[in-house]
């Protein structure tokens, strides 16, 4: 019993100062993603120390084990209803209430009639799909006239994205920040009412041992994204498959960097990926607004059959009454050098790959 506390213990410790250490190698960065179990199992371990066999060197390893909780748990609890944050009392005349799912649908996944479903149960103005090649783009063609307004980014490689509105899309564009292959849609729409926002769909590459070896593509996309973002001058929103947790150092990065906001603060993790096992799930999907949109419901939906759980939101526009100044970080000049880093290392290591993926 002792020889497994200790070992738990160890491990515990590696896994919580990995992430601390700021390298980009997936061994580093994946270990975030567990903050949430790994807060639990450090829990398990302190209640385990309390029946283990008594030993002279327990208490030590009891109050690391503490100081580790209580750091995981400093950071967690921003993610709950137990963190205030300021709610908002509707003054002004604002838009009509306005929909979206976002849904990583896994490309391999056949199961389109379950997805359609979905959209024609919860009949929301706007959805975006990820991980959507030609097979999904076919399959999703008896929605087109319901949602006349589109934007194809049609892609083979696990990263292809469609956007579908009955809101009007006045204009729209595909961006590739960092890679040729990792597309990012930005598309301007205006409502019936007359409210314009803009809403960009993300969708970066993981580090992984599967996929890209370090954070660096999906940091610098991300990161110019922010950039973008910070050059529009209507109503944002941000959303997708960041391949991230709101709490690592490139998402709190791209945060202040857009002056966007994080509507989990305060409410929940909404935990998405992956969606069949339910104690292995990281809020991955994620969301980021705008101080003059406002959210009134944030979930999950039930599943497809995908690997990641579909996310549901409400929100309004209210120009008049931007309440929401105070939950905006804003960057350092020190942060914001570095993100210009982060982007700039991105695009490099996207010539890197190409570089090694031609070489004969």
């Amino acid at each position: 019993m002792w020889i497994f506390y200790l070992s738990l213990t160890v491990l515990l410790l590696i896994l919580t100062i990995l992430p601390k250490i700021q390298h980009s190698h997936w061994i580093f960065r994946v270990p975030e993603f567990g903050k949430i179990q790994l807060t639990f199992i450090i829990l398990f371990t302190l209640a385990l120390g309390f029946v283990n066999t008594p030993n002279e060197n327990l208490w030590y390893f009891q109050g690391l084990l503490l100081v580790m909780f209580i750091h995981h748990s400093i950071t967690l609890v921003k993610y709950t209803p137990l963190y205030p944050v300021k709610k908002f009392n509707q003054k002004h005349q604002s838009s009509e209430k306005i929909h979206f799912i976002s849904a990583n649908v896994y490309q391999f996944n056949k199961e389109y009639d379950r997805f359609i479903q979905l959209i024609e149960k919860y009949q929301p103005e706007m959805f975006l799909t990820m991980e959507s090649n030609g097979d999904w783009e076919k399959a999703l063609q008896p929605l087109e006239k319901d949602y006349p307004y589109q934007h194809k980014v049609t892609l083979e490689n696990t990263y292809g994205m469609h956007f579908y509105s009955k809101i009007k899309i006045e204009n729209s564009q595909t961006h590739y920040f960092v890679a040729d292959d990792i597309p990012s849609i930005e598309a301007h729409l205006k409502t019936k009412d007359g409210f314009s926002f803009v809403f960009f769909g993300v969708h970066p590459p993981p580090p992984s041992p599967t996929e890209e070896e370090t954070s660096k593509e999906r940091d610098g996309d991300l990161l110019s994204t922010a950039k973008r973002v910070t050059e529009i001058k209507k109503p944002v929103i941000v959303v997708g498959d960041f391949n991230n947790v709101a709490w690592s150092k490139s998402s709190i990065l791209f945060r202040k960097t857009s002056h966007l906001i994080d509507p989990r603060i305060g409410h929940s993790f909404v935990s998405t990926f992956h969606a069949k096992y339910r104690l292995l799930r990281f809020p991955i999907d994620l969301m980021f607004h705008s101080e003059n949109i406002f959210i009134k419901n944030l979930n999950t939906l039930e599943n497809f059959g995908s690997d990641h759980l579909p996310v549901f939101c409400e929100f309004f526009i209210d120009h008049e009454n931007e309440g929401q100044e105070e939950r905006i970080d804003y960057a350092t000049q020190e942060e914001k050098a570095e993100a210009k880093e982060m982007i700039e290392e991105g695009k490099k290591e996207d010539g890197e790959r190409d570089a090694v993926v031609t070489e004969d």
